[in-house]
């Protein structure tokens, strides 16, 4: 393939510039001349985008000698790739400081000795590099026909990996939360785990395209997206006889084909959702599941094998979605839940309604660490990240995390569980997801719709609520607070925001209706039970 990229050192070789003299800037003779102008002002904010090759009699730099040095720094700072001076009449020598200044930028600096026209030579230049324009988007057309025909093959991704090859001969990479890599040629994997640790490291930050850079080599990098969501990442070792900006174009080209080839994957993958979500229903209401159902959405039952239920309630009803929309969004809803719990450690089997999504979350672990809660937590946190780009708000979102079993057949039990951690945290009675976290919340629900806690909390407190009802007052709230402080008075007062003597006549009060003895332990556990019920009576 011919360069693309047209240097100061190419220039130098063209017959226009037979008459030319490089004599400063030797170091820079490898800038990219994107464009070449005539200047004859001072003045050229607004002239220059950076890439020219500059051309001047030199009716500008008739000046002294530090504004010409101010000059030409203008020049380098704003990325010009050179300049080219004609000696003459204008222009009689170039100063010394003045080739020391473009020697440690870098900055080539070229004169002509003769009268030169320079409307020749920017023609010439200009020809020339409308012609490599025309050449790259040649290449570019056929290329992204190339790129869609591979789509179509088996093996598409890595088909397109070699093509990308192929063309640039440079390592060519696709990085995706699977852990299976997809690299050409084979000596490109420790490339691929050295890309992959940076972007799992930092993955919010990689959302559109960058370079990267490794011992010296440079990677371009560019997010292949799909559904509104990052699907992976196509990097390309660059090329430095081309563009960064024709390699970033043939990389999109390449992210598009890829991304057809993960969206109809994925198609056929939640096809098979269908079966999946009756699977997961029938299991966590306790119906009967096919055996081969088992093996085809569960991993395979070992010792080391265990799942949490998650449930999260997206608060939504059927009158918000559109049947024609419905199927859109629940897919994108699995595709995002699913990569979270995968990129967690989880094996996860999930069902999705319009009003919350059910996962059977397995994880492998040693049995001392079964109960650890951190990749739970974490997916509990991520989801109530997200925002709308994922057809879930999480912020309205209720979670709960059952506790750990192994037993499939406890799933109904598990499922319980993690609804009602759902609504406990929802309701805001207690802080954490978990259902192992509830304390004694969880005797307290196993009657909650029978009546006793009703009749348990007023047998204790019904002193209280009737003293409160009588004299408008907040005795239980007093209560509360002093209970949860463990019977510290400052803290009491602090939660209150009461003075200690107004804390004191309550705590005195307390003691007339409930006893002097009321916070010996038997009793301050009945009380801080009865409290806990009423809670939770008031919650639902």
């Amino acid at each position: 393939m011919e360069k693309l990229k047209l240097t100061i050192k190419e220039v130098l070789e063209r017959k226009s510039f037979a008459n030319a003299r490089l004599i400063a800037g030797k170091e820079g003779v490898d800038r990219q001349v994107k464009w070449s102008h005539i200047l004859e002002v001072k003045e050229l904010d607004t002239l220059i985008n950076g890439g020219e090759l500059i051309f001047t009699t030199g009716v500008g730099l008739q000046l002294d000698l530090q504004t010409q040095l101010k000059y030409v720094k203008r020049l380098i700072d704003e990325e010009v790739a050179g300049i080219c001076i004609e000696m003459g009449p204008y222009f009689k020598e170039i100063p010394q400081e003045l080739i020391e200044l473009a020697d440690r930028c870098a900055f080539p600096v070229i004169i002509f000795d003769k009268t030169t026209r320079f409307v020749d030579i920017t023609q010439d230049l200009h020809t020339f590099i409308i012609n490599q324009h025309h050449q790259m988007l040649s290449q570019l057309d056929a290329l992204s026909r190339k790129f869609n025909s591979l789509s179509l093959t088996h093996n598409g991704i890595l088909k397109i990996l070699q093509e990308l090859h192929q063309f640039f001969q440079q390592r060519a990479i696709f990085i995706t939360d699977n852990e299976k890599p997809y690299f050409f040629p084979s000596d490109s994997k420790v490339w691929e785990k050295e890309i992959r640790t940076q972007l799992e490291q930092s993955p919010d930050e990689y959302i559109e395209q960058r370079l990267l850079t490794f011992e010296g080599i440079t990677f371009a990098v560019m997010p292949v997206e799909g559904l509104g969501q990052v699907l992976g990442h196509l990097c390309l070792q660059l090329d430095q006889s081309r563009p960064e900006e024709f390699s970033f174009l043939i990389l999109d080209r390449a992210s598009l084909a890829i991304a057809q080839i993960l969206l109809r994957h994925r198609t056929i993958e939640e096809r098979k959702q269908n079966n999946e979500d009756e699977f997961v229903r029938n299991l966590v209401n306790g119906r009967t599941v096919e055996q081969d159902d088992f093996q085809a959405f569960l991993p395979p039952p070992s010792r080391n094998t265990y799942y949490r239920v998650f449930t999260i309630s997206t608060k939504s009803t059927d009158a918000e979605f559109q049947q024609s929309d419905w199927e859109e969004i629940k897919l994108q809803r699995l595709m995002s839940v699913r990569a979270l719990f995968k990129r967690a450690g989880f094996f996860p089997a999930l069902s999705c309604s319009k009003s919350e999504i059910v996962a059977i979350a397995s994880f492998i672990s040693a049995e001392h660490l079964k109960n650890e809660a951190n990749r739970s937590l974490q997916v509990i946190r991520q989801i109530t990240d997200m925002k709308g780009l994922h057809f879930i708000d999480g912020k309205n979102c209720a979670c709960g995390v059952s506790s750990v079993y192994q037993d499939v057949e406890k799933a109904k039990k598990a499922y319980e569980e993690a609804g009602k951690a759902a609504r406990m945290m929802h309701s805001g009675i207690v802080e954490s997801p978990l259902y192992e976290n509830l304390g004694i919340y969880k005797l307290l629900l196993e009657f909650e719709d029978s009546g006793f806690l009703k009749s348990y909390a007023e047998s204790y407190l019904a002193p209280v609520f009737e003293y409160d009802q009588k004299m408008d007052s907040n005795l239980f709230a007093t209560l509360a607070a002093y209970l949860e402080s463990n019977g510290s008075k400052k803290e009491t007062a602090d939660r209150l925001f009461v003075v200690r003597q107004t804390l004191y006549l309550r705590l005195e009060k307390l003691e007339t209706l409930l006893g002097k003895d009321f916070m010996a332990p038997a009793k301050r556990l009945a009380l801080e039970s009865a409290v806990m019920a009423i809670r939770l009576l008031d919650a639902k």
